[in-house]
């Protein structure tokens, strides 16, 4: 074999595992629910949609919206009980934003995790 028959083959290989990766992160993007506008509803539909498929669903949202996030949680929790989901874990954070004035903010963030 040509030293460029190696070559062609060793980027083969890794154009390969980079889309192996690529497909790897686009999975875990898609169990999670990003909570904006929408209505409560919408948001319920869409993890338990996602709970159907994913063993864990992560919702998450900041700022105002964190009360709203919290919601969706509950909804899937109280009135699904029979079901059997449950929250398996929160993490609350702060991300420094850059707001339209110029000025830093911190705005707060939640991560609920939603497992059957």
């Amino acid at each position: 074999m040509a030293e460029s028959e190696k070559l062609t083959e060793a980027e083969e290989i890794l154009d390969e595992s980079k889309k192996m990766q690529d497909d790897d992160s686009a999975k875990k993007i898609r169990d999670v629910i990003f909570v904006g506008l929408k209505p409560i509803m919408t948001y319920v539909t869409a993890t338990l949609t996602q709970l159907s498929n994913q063993s864990v669903v992560t919702i998450k949202a900041r700022g105002q919206r964190i009360t709203q996030a919290v919601d969706v949680s509950q909804m899937i929790v109280k009135r699904m009980n029979t079901v059997g989901y449950y929250i398996k874990d929160v993490r609350i954070a702060s991300d420094s934003l850059q707001s339209q004035d110029g000025k830093t903010r911190n705005v707060s963030t939640i991560e609920i995790d939603v497992s059957k």
